[in-house]
């Protein structure tokens, strides 16, 4: 049973529920209103007839006798003149009876005009109670109003005043009526208008729905649900699911790029590595040659093999060391000042090229929390890099301030290319021009191991003038804490 319907028999069955409670209370007030009305009638009416029974010459204490037959009914001209009984009105029916219930007169006379009245109310009428009954007389449902006639303290006859019921028991049906076939129409406008209201209020969650299908059959995080209308629950339920969507793009965005780069790095590391096995390779067939080579030839290709085996030991290295960036794990956090590991990292750069000139600028007391040997590896990195791709004089400086302590590698070379600079950190990246590092591992291994301290790395370039890449540290304090702001 889908939510639209439940809603819709919720609201249809509440709505039954009430009218069916407030049906019942308005036919159960109109009865006892118009029972209350007919017997406030009834009493008045007795009233006048008891004042004028009393002051009938023909009405004196009963002289029946019990176990003889009693006299026959009087007309009401013959019992009494008076006008009470002389003006009834047409739907009351009176009737005068002796002490033990009998007859003793009617409009006409009559012995077939008795009134029913039971055993129980003759004898509550003797004892001088008024008695209420309900019976059916000629067909039709009368109320019977049954008093006593006191005179002296006895009672001396009984009056009943039955008025028929007729007329309010059609008026009580046709009311049930109204109200049943009014009632059942009320339902069913209201089950149709709870229908269309409950589509109309569930429509955004149909389009949340169809569009989360098809977003899963399409993957196309793009999409959107379309919403226009008040920010209540379905409209938040609407902002809510755009922007899980907008999450879940960038979230798919960043795995697809993460998967490109995964595929490019492994096809990478497959060409890079098969390289210097192929050379390997070549250099093992040519020694099984038959006949043998020279020994000067033998010689020339054992320095060969020797050299592939130590490049391909190096990028393995560097692959471990990027691995090792990657997950951020296996480095020492610890408190360090930086400059005598600035100096010591100088001093094995210049074995590189010992007619190059690196100047260095540094606080003495400039400190940062990190791991000692990673932090050398990027520098070694960086100025390795500066090494390779410029002529002139390197600069390190490093400048102190209160939350960051900041590191310059300048060089004075050619500068990289305004579209290769933004490929600078990407592994294994060639661009047209020779400024990177070859092998395009060094500066990938720099970033991971300086954002893995916490850290960041970026590069700036004046092509033809320089190049400067720019390490910044969060300072620590004194306490081995990272200060930052």
């Amino acid at each position: 049973m889908s939510i639209r319907l439940r809603l819709t028999l919720l609201y249809s069955s509440i709505l039954t529920i009430t009218l069916i409670i407030f049906g019942v209370a308005l036919y159960s007030i109109q009865n006892q209103d118009t029972i209350n009305a007919l017997k406030q009638d009834l009493i008045r009416s007795s009233d006048k007839l008891v004042e004028a029974t009393l002051r009938a010459e023909s009405a004196p204490p009963s002289q029946s006798i019990p176990g003889r037959e009693p006299p026959p009914p009087k007309p009401f001209d013959e019992f009494s003149n008076e006008q009470a009984f002389r003006e009834l009105r047409e739907r009351e029916i009176v009737r005068v009876l002796d002490e033990n219930g009998n007859l003793i007169a009617s409009p006409f006379g009559r012995v077939e005009d008795t009134l029913p009245l039971s055993e129980e109310g003759l004898v509550a009428l003797q004892n001088q109670q008024d008695w209420w009954e309900s019976s059916i007389v000629s067909g039709e449902n009368m109320l019977i109003y049954s008093r006593p006639i006191l005179r002296d303290g006895q009672t001396i006859s009984i009056i009943q005043v039955a008025r028929s019921l007729t007329e309010r028991d059609r008026t009580l049906n046709s009311l049930a009526t109204t109200l049943g076939v009014a009632g059942g129409f009320t339902v069913v406008v209201a089950f149709a208008a709870g229908w269309m209201l409950s589509g109309l209020t569930l429509r955004p969650i149909h389009r949340i729905t169809q569009t989360a299908q098809a977003i899963g059959d399409e993957r196309n995080f793009s999409r959107r649900v379309e919403y226009i209308g008040p920010t209540d629950e379905v409209g938040q339920l609407a902002n809510t699911f755009n922007e899980m969507l907008t999450r879940l793009q960038n979230a798919y965005q960043k795995l697809e790029y993460s998967l490109e780069l995964q595929r490019n790095f492994v096809a990478d590391v497959s060409h890079e590595l098969r390289t210097p096995i192929t050379t390997l390779r070549g250099n093992l067939g040519l020694l099984q040659r038959s006949p043998p080579a020279s020994s000067e030839e033998q010689a020339d290709i054992l320095a060969d093999m020797v050299d592939e085996s130590d490049r391909l030991i190096r990028l393995i290295n560097d692959l471990l060391l990027l691995a090792t960036a990657d997950a951020r794990r296996s480095l020492v956090k610890e408190r360090f000042v930086i400059q005598p590991l600035l100096e010591e990292t100088i001093r094995q750069a210049q074995l590189l090229d010992a007619k190059r000139q690196i100047t260095l600028k540094s606080p003495e007391d400039s400190a940062i929390l990190g791991d000692r040997d990673a932090f050398k590896q990027v520098m070694l990195i960086l100025l390795d890099n500066a090494l390779k791709h410029s002529d002139g004089a390197i600069d390190v400086q490093v400048n102190l301030t209160e939350a960051q302590v900041e590191i310059r590698v300048e060089d004075h070379g050619p500068g990289i290319p305004t579209d290769e600079l933004e490929h600078i950190f990407d592994r294994f990246y060639r661009g047209d021009s020779s400024n990177l590092i070859p092998g395009g591992l060094g500066l990938p291994i720099a970033k991971g191991l300086v954002e893995s301290m916490g850290g960041t790395i970026t590069v700036e370039s004046i092509l033809g003038k320089s190049s400067i890449v720019t390490v910044r540290f969060p300072t620590a304090c004194d306490n081995g804490e990272s200060r930052i702001e």
